[in-house]
């Protein structure tokens, strides 16, 4: 050490020392940070900052030991080979890049130890290639001990180095491996020159093209110290980018935790995006860098002016790799990212919300059954259409009302699924009937409606109503027990029919009416006297409702007689309408009214109070027989209402029978057998009413608990005179006799009709030949009453109901 001491303060000049000394430390750090950044490095970029940490520590050795050589002092001439400086060069590179190469290969300490130890021995490489370069008037002898130290010390404060660079990477282990580092090239440089020996002699010449030490010196360290600046900046601007990078990545992060997608873009151009944008578009990292705005979401938005949105969401396509458009909602906002201002979009997935809202748009506009248009849309249809209809050119719209004939039936006696399926085809048979521009609603229920515009004439109506019908009946042809499609059709044209679409809707619905009444699975087009008939008849029915509340209504009985014996044993009660205006109203003239308008219930409880208080004055223990409306029979609250009047009234429930039509029967048979049976429990008695003129006589004879049968009217005319007609009536007495069952013959109008009964004895006998329908006091005397009845306020029960 005493040598090396000497070496550095009697033989060299401190001041470039210490200058070779602050070289050789930045040169140090320099590589340390190098070499811990190559360790950081991505197999792609490792090389290069490789070869960077090998060049810019090769030339920091480099430059440190040609400035120290520039402070020693030999006093004699001296010079240096320019081929063996620039092979001392070479080498520090080279064995710096090995050493460094097989430090960071692997993560173990001894691969950083080897490669310190190959570091230091670079160092020593270079050194004493160095000083084969150095020529001085003498000769140099080396003292092995000291070199051996100089080799030692190099590789061992080499390898120590390296292995605390790379074993933790921190500030204090940096700063601890540079002064390693440090140390390694000083002592390995001053140890080697204090074992150096120079004996003068003037014999020997310098080389005329040696280069001069202090040239040589100054441009080695101008050079090795612009080399370590520019690896500093290289190591600041990669440094940064990690920096960057570790941010971008931790916003990535960031962002990958927002459900929404995510958009960072600069200007229009895209930075980045999360992976929900990515699972959204298709598209990978790297093929969304890069894109414009405009490329990822079309050119819907004003993406130039991103900072002018505000809070405003705007609404875009964004574009899928597949080529699928994707409605999105954007919202901008700017952000600090990597230093620098951006612009982040937010980027909602509106597809749910669009499909919500075509579902809410699809439920306000169409039928859900049939997927036909609604009322609504149906509406706004005929609106357009006659709001588009040219002036003077004789085009018309054609307005064609369908309801379905019984469709009722067939929910009662198949279920509601079978009427869901029957609507469903009905809508298929007919819009596939349609021609583009025409349009076929459902309206609710049964109920559609055909919009035909633009016609020239109304024959194109007819032929479109002629196709459905047919295409209904061919599809009759393929279906098995789940009741037959037939509709009711009803035209009217606007202009020629009607100025406005209130009137056209409700002329089409007249025309419906009158199809309907001539037998339905037909159409009709609008007349002026429908329209007249159609008012008429709802001024009937305001009018109808207006008679319940102002005793309007009255009964007349008409006898029924035992055949055989000539003996009057009861009345059939029947209703009439003592109408202020119209005079004397039959009920085929307004009972179908009430029916369709409901009002048959209140009127038939009516009837039947009224009926029944007459019946208990009479003196004779006579029968009253009232009809019972289907709709009544199928009230839920018939059997409680009729104990009730019963009770009411007093009459015993034996002297009452009620006539049903097989018409109600067959709407709800289950529910109609089980109010039958009720009112037998009451002790009342039951007729088949117009027996021969329903749907399934015998069936229901067997299976509903009927005590009389009453012939129709319609048998029982000419019955003397028609064979055929005498035979169904003899059929039906044999079948009643068979059962025993009473049957009663209506509609009597001759002595010979009763005659033929009497001789093929039917029991019980009802007609004009017996007698005409009257008030109760023309029948005194079959009553037994001396005097007519004193007149109860029939209707003040009905009356009190109603108020």
């Amino acid at each position: 050490m005493l040598t090396v001491y000497n070496c550095i303060v009697n033989e060299h000049d401190l001041r470039l020392v210490l200058l070779a000394a602050a070289v050789c430390a930045i040169a140090s750090f320099s590589a340390i940070k190098l070499l811990q950044h190559v360790m950081r490095s991505h197999s792609t970029g490792q090389t290069f900052w490789l070869a960077v940490a090998a060049t810019s520590t090769g030339f920091g050795i480099w430059a440190t030991h040609f400035i120290a050589m520039l402070a020693f002092s030999p006093s004699i001439p001296s010079a240096y080979d320019g081929g063996f400086t620039a092979l001392s060069l070479i080498l520090a590179v080279l064995l710096t890049g090995v050493g460094m190469r097989a430090a960071t290969r692997h993560g173990d300490l001894e691969n950083r130890l080897v490669g310190g130890a190959i570091i230091g021995g670079g160092i020593a490489a270079m050194h004493f290639v160095g000083m084969a370069a150095f020529e001085i008037q003498g000769h140099i002898t080396w003292s092995p001990p000291l070199v051996t130290l100089a080799l030692g010390s190099g590789l061992a404060l080499g390898a120590a180095s390296i292995a605390v660079a790379l074993e933790r990477p921190s500030r204090r282990a940096t700063a601890v491996a540079a002064t390693l580092m440090t140390l390694a090239i000083c002592a390995l440089h001053f140890i080697a020159m204090a074992a150096a020996s120079i004996t003068p002699d003037a014999a020997v010449e310098i080389s005329s093209y040696s280069v001069d030490p202090t040239t040589l010196a100054a441009a080695v360290a101008a050079v090795s110290l612009a080399i370590l600046c520019l690896s500093g900046a290289a190591l600041w601007v990669d440094l940064r980018f990690r920096q960057n990078r570790l941010e971008a990545t931790r916003m990535h992060g960031l962002a990958n935790a927002a459900v929404e997608g995510l958009v960072i873009c600069d200007g229009e151009r895209v930075v980045s995006a999360n992976d929900s944008v990515l699972e959204l578009t298709g598209l990978d990292r790297d093929a969304i860098a890069g894109l414009s705005l405009g490329d990822l979401f079309g050119s819907s938005s004003d993406f130039d002016r991103l900072d002018q949105w505000g809070a405003t969401m705007r609404e875009a396509e964004l574009k899928a790799a597949d080529g699928t458009a994707i409605p999105v909602e954007l919202l901008a906002r700017e952000i600090d990212y990597c230093g620098k201002p951006h612009m982040v979009l937010a980027v909602r997935d509106v597809r749910e919300r669009k499909k919500a809202e075509a579902d809410i748009m699809r439920l306000a506009h169409f039928d859900p059954l049939t997927g036909l248009p609604n009322r609504r849309s149906f509406t706004a249809k005929l609106d357009a259409e006659i709001a588009a209809m040219p002036e003077g050119e004789g085009r018309q719209v054609a307005l064609l009302l369908l309801d379905l004939d019984r469709f009722k039936e067939v929910n009662d006696q198949f279920g509601h699924g079978a009427g869901d399926t029957m609507l469903q085809t009905v809508a298929r048979c007919v819009s596939g009937r349609l021609r583009a521009g025409q349009m076929m609603a459902r309206l609710g229920g049964d109920e559609f409606a055909v919009i035909l515009p633009n016609l020239s004439d109304g024959s194109a109506a007819e032929r479109v109503a002629r196709s459905i019908l047919q295409a209904l009946r061919e599809e009759n042809r393929h279906r098995a027990g789940e009741g037959v499609i037939s509709t009711s059709i009803g035209i009217a044209l606007y202009p020629a029919d009607a100025p406005d679409k209130t009137t056209l809707i409700s002329y089409a619905d007249t025309a419906l009416y009158r199809a309907k009444a001539d037998g339905k699975d037909t159409y009709r087009f609008f007349e002026a006297s429908m329209g007249a008939e159609a008012r008429d008849r709802r001024a009937l029915e305001h009018e109808l409702r207006q008679a319940l509340t102002t005793g309007e209504f009255s009964l007349v009985y008409q006898p029924q007689m035992e055949i055989s014996s000539g003996r009057m044993i009861g009345f059939e009660a029947l209703i009439r309408w003592n109408h202020p205006r119209r005079g004397l109203l039959a009920p085929a003239q307004f009972v179908p009214i009430a029916e369709e308008s409901g009002l048959i219930v209140p009127i038939g409880e009516w009837v039947l109070a009224t009926a029944c208080r007459e019946a208990v004055s009479w003196q004779q223990s006579l029968t009253v027989a009232v009809n019972v409306s289907p709709i009544q029979l199928h009230n839920p609250n018939f059997t409680q209402r009729l104990h009730e009047i019963l009770l009411q009234t007093g009459l015993p429930p034996q002297r009452l029978e009620l006539e049903v039509t097989e018409t109600a029967l067959i709407k709800d048979m289950h529910r109609a057998l089980a109010v039958l049976r009720q009112v037998k429990a009451l002790g009342v008695r039951l007729a088949m009413d117009d027996f021969g003129t329903g749907y399934s006589s015998l069936s229901n004879l067997r299976a509903f608990p009927f005590d009389k049968i009453k012939i129709d009217s319609s048998f029982i005319k000419s019955v003397d005179k028609n064979e055929q007609v005498a035979a169904i009536v003899r059929a039906v007495l044999g079948l009643g006799r068979g059962l025993g069952l009473p049957v009663l013959a209506e509609g009597i109008e001759s002595s010979d009709e009763l005659a033929f009964l009497g001789a093929e004895a039917c029991q019980i006998g009802q007609g004009y030949f017996i007698g005409r329908p009257g008030p109760i006091g023309d029948f005194s005397t079959i009553t037994g009453n001396a005097a007519p009845a004193a007149k109860n306020e029939a209707d003040k029960p009905l009356r009190t109901q109603l108020a």
